[in-house]
């Protein structure tokens, strides 16, 4: 690592199992990891599931962001965990998993799935100010524009968290 840098913040990047190239590719071009690299992020790891793009692999050459990834791990907790910021798919799984361990996260949407509740789902916590949302194509722009500090605690000791967002984002009345 360069001496310039104070200690290694890692972004992780998962799709899940399934292939989400289109979010691979955003990240992966040279504009976003640009961003990244002016929020003080070093390195880049990325979960690629099933897809087919791979990015290229770097060490960090000429203060660039290192950059490495793997098709699939039995627990991605540990990754999700020594994360500085995750970038997923919006699979609630990954989404939940990622909120109940503290960790700043911003949600792709992958406007290619047919009747897409990830959507939903993703957009009602942002606004909740849970996560930050994305599509492949705005990742940069909200990467840029992302305030870690605006984002509040999941609130873990609700279970009914979720319903009760799921709820007001379709406007059913409180209890």
């Amino acid at each position: 690592m360069d001496a310039h840098r104070e200690r290694e913040r890692t972004v992780f990047v998962t799709v899940g199992t399934t292939s989400f190239d289109t979010l691979v590719k955003a990240v992966d071009t040279i504009q976003c990891k640009a961003a990244l690299a002016s929020k003080g992020y070093t390195s880049l790891l990325i979960q690629l599931g099933r897809g087919t793009y791979f990015p290229t692999k770097t060490q960090g050459e000429d203060g660039g962001l290192k950059v490495d990834y793997f098709t699939f791990s039995p627990n991605i907790a540990g990754f999700l965990r020594s994360a500085d910021l995750v970038i997923s798919h919006a699979g609630s799984g990954s989404i939940f998993e990622t909120l109940r361990l503290g960790q700043p996260l911003v949600v792709v949407v992958n406007e290619a799935l047919m009747d897409n509740h990830q959507s939903e789902l993703a957009e009602a916590l942002a606004e909740r100010k849970f996560l930050f949302c994305a599509r492949p194509e705005t990742l940069e722009e909200t990467i840029l524009h992302m305030d870690l500090g605006s984002l509040l605690p999941y609130p873990l000791s609700s279970p009914m968290a979720v319903v009760e967002s799921i709820n007001q984002f379709l406007g059913f009345p409180e209890n």
